[in-house]
């Protein structure tokens, strides 16, 4: 095929070679067209005629050449029923450099540097100023790529890219802030794919899928001491509880804004520190709730423009609540416009048949052996965290990762060089990426949904482990479902899976997660799991709620569940609201007051948190009571004085003076009963107190006579 037919047929791999001006001959792609002119800024004019398919050429030079021998022109463009004047993309050269092209495979600092979509102004070299945006992307197999959009009517002839060392790119004179675009590749395999563009920074809301050029954000920030302030902090010995929501259905229809102060007051009324979202990337499937990310620079625009969200991060730091983000690099769907097969090879997914898919979710799993693959999903985070000021990165599916076998069958996998099962390639990954969290934004949170028992998630990476800061313990959320779903009668026998928990708490830091998985699909909320009538499903959840908080580790909540929502969560219908306000509107206002008092609580307490994950931060007193479904522990403040004595009767018998060992002698008061009048609970408990003598029970030499309400939490504190 010859230059000029791979130009028409945009496979032409340097299209700058024939279009603009060159030796005498001024040659343009102009789809649509009856004809037009060049005009050169002395305002001579040089009909151009009709080559082949869209493109003209004049018969002769005529463009200004200057002094430097560099031409300068426009085009006047008639079409039926109007004449248009542009300016020609090839007069320019590359906005970027071969390092910088390079650096692209070197690691998160040249990627959002090089790729994506830059509003510019570049000077001809007669010194004219045109506004326009320089495009690049990285197709390195790409037969051709050309750029379209609303620049071009949509045209897909006019601007073809030229390639260098993978990447292609072109500046378009004239396409400004808020423009349309796509990508059209002829790719290795000789298909024709409408590509977003992987690095934009802005897309059309769903069901439409372009990227939408961005400016760079002017947002007024209001947050620095907030910033600087989180960077002093160990997370590990600071309170952290949890809300975790779905923007689109916790309260349906608002958008960043709105849900900025709705969201931070009921938040913080509730006493958590952080509010979690469910992934805000661009997502072209609403009920994938974010988790099949189709741009991973984009947040979604269901809800407003990147400064809209800005605006919400901002707010809640103003009113002391952290954000962290859902964020997604263990698989991307298949959609066409997406990046599976982005220049017609796997080019982000491995090209190995048995690595290429997560069989989970029919999705692809990104190929992390390939450098610009994994610089891509480094600055994705940093990009998070330095243009939105998140607070955390909750990183979805790590077990994907970490494992080659993972939800594959036999000959379904291939094992590692080393004959394992393990993914080295992911595991550097995930360590540079939690070191250069670490290094570069100081008091990120990186919380990893871990649901094996990888060694060492939470150990530094210096020695060995992956470096997060918090681990989900999904073992905890299940086991601990599990107990409370058994009727109370059968409980006992299980204990000993309670103190597994609670000795097992220390092999890492974790957070403990009752998260959106364990609400959907027909497992039921956390109401729906309990055994008995409204009343006794009540009671077990405050139990539920309050062992959470007691246990050591920090807390997770899923939206509704702070009020004991019955309905399973669904992503259109939003949270049931009308609750709080129906027949049984005090039972879920009594829920939601223990939520924020349980908060407030360990907002306060040390000993409820600075020993999470550490050995002296707990003392256990009692689970071998299975006859009663009783445990009991101590919460310790390591560096303090500060404990807590945490108590629970999961049976179904009040218990009267029950003997129960304590730490020390005196007056302990109670600081929280779950079966209180204020929770809407039966009201049995200790008028405030009990006094602990020498009678040795429980290995100590003092105890109490304790009334520990049926299916309920009593906490007790030394005066």
């Amino acid at each position: 095929m010859d230059a000029i037919a791979r130009l028409l047929a945009g496979t032409h791999p340097s299209p700058q070679t024939l279009l603009g001006a060159h030796d005498g001959i001024v040659r343009a792609l102009l789809p649509g067209a009856r004809g037009g002119h060049v005009v050169t800024p002395d305002g001579t004019r040089e009909p151009l005629r009709h080559v082949a398919g869209a493109l003209f050429a004049t018969d002769h030079c005529a463009t200004q050449v200057t002094d430097a021998g560099v031409p300068d022109h426009r085009f006047s463009i008639d079409y039926d029923d109007v004449t248009v004047d542009v300016d020609d993309p090839y007069l320019f050269g590359p906005r970027s450099s071969s390092d910088d092209r390079v650096a692209i495979g070197t690691g998160a600092d040249g990627v959002v540097d090089v790729l994506g979509a830059f509003p510019s102004r570049r000077t001809t070299a007669s010194g004219r100023q045109l506004s326009g945006v320089d495009f690049a992307v990285w197709a390195p197999n790409a037969r051709g790529v050309t750029v379209f959009g609303d620049f071009d009517s949509w045209g897909a002839q006019q601007y073809p890219m030229s390639r260098r060392d993978g990447v292609w790119e072109l500046f378009v004179p004239g396409a400004s802030v808020g423009d349309r675009y796509k990508y059209r590749v002829v790719g290795a395999d000789g298909l024709v794919r409408d590509k977003a563009d992987p690095l934009a920074h802005r897309a059309q809301c769903p069901p439409e899928t372009a990227s939408i050029v961005d400016a760079p954000s002017q947002y007024a920030w209001s947050d620095a001491e907030w910033v600087r302030d989180r960077a002093r902090a160990d997370p590990a010995r600071r309170p952290l509880s949890v809300y975790e929501a779905h923007l689109g259905s916790w309260r349906p229809g608002l958008d960043y804004r709105r849900a900025a102060h709705l969201l931070a007051d009921h938040v913080t009324d509730l006493n958590f520190t952080h509010l979690q979202l469910l992934p805000l990337t661009e997502h072209p499937y609403g009920p994938s709730w974010g988790y099949q990310v189709g741009s991973f620079f984009a947040p979604t625009a269901r809800f407003g423009e990147p400064d809209d969200l800005r605006y919400l991060v901002d707010h809640c730091h103003r009113r002391g609540l952290g954000v962290i983000l859902d964020w997604v690099p263990a698989h991307f769907p298949k959609d066409p416009f997406a990046l599976g097969e982005f220049d017609g090879t796997p080019l982000y997914e491995h090209a190995d048949p048995l690595r290429r898919e997560q069989p989970d979710w029919g999705t692809y799993a990104f190929n992390l052996g390939r450098d610009e693959v994994r610089s891509f999903l480094l600055a994705s985070a940093r990009y998070w965290c330095e243009q939105f000021h998140v607070d955390g990165l909750r990183v979805d599916a790590v077990a994907a990762m970490l494992y080659r076998d993972y939800s594959r069958g036999p000959g379904q996998w291939r094992p590692a060089p080393d004959g394992s099962h393990r993914n080295e390639e992911a595991v550097d990954f995930l360590r540079d990426l939690t070191d250069m969290i670490r290094v570069e934004h100081p008091g990120v949170l990186m919380i990893a949904e871990e649901s094996t028992a990888w060694p060492g998630v939470t150990a530094p990476t210096s020695d060995g482990g992956l470096g997060f800061d918090f681990k989900w313990d999904l073992g905890w959320m299940h086991r601990t479902l599990d107990y409370v779903g058994t009727e109370p009668a059968d409980r006992g026998a299980q204990n000993p899976a309670l103190l597994a928990s609670l000795t097992g708490a220390v092999r890492e830091r974790y957070v403990l997660p009752l998260s959106h998985d364990e609400m959907v699909h027909g497992k039921g909320t956390l109401t729906t799991r309990m055994p008995g009538d409204a009343r006794a499903r009540a009671d077990h959840v405050r139990a539920l709620l309050a062992y959470q908080w007691a246990h050591p580790g920090k807390n997770l909540l899923f939206m509704g569940q702070e009020f004991g929502q019955v309905g399973e969560w669904s992503d259109h219908l939003g949270v049931d609201w009308g609750a709080l306000h129906g027949d049984d509107g005090p039972a879920h206002r009594g829920i939601a007051r223990l939520v924020g008092d349980l908060g407030r609580l360990m907002r306060t307490r040390p000993a409820l948190y600075r020993g999470d994950a550490d050995a002296a931060g707990l003392d256990i007193l009692d689970t071998g009571d299975t006859e009663h479904a009783v445990v009991a522990f101590v919460r310790r403040d390591p560096d303090g004085d500060d404990l807590v004595a945490c108590l629970f009767n999961f049976s179904d018998d009040d218990l009267v003076d029950y003997r129960m060992g304590l730490p020390s002698a005196g007056r302990w008061r109670e600081v929280l009963n779950t079966a209180a009048l204020d929770y809407r609970g039966q009201g049995v408990g200790n008028l405030g107190a009990v006094h602990a003598d020498p009678h040795p029970s429980h290995g100590r030499p003092f105890s109490a006579a304790v009334t520990l309400p049926a299916r309920a939490s009593v906490w007790l504190a030394p005066d």
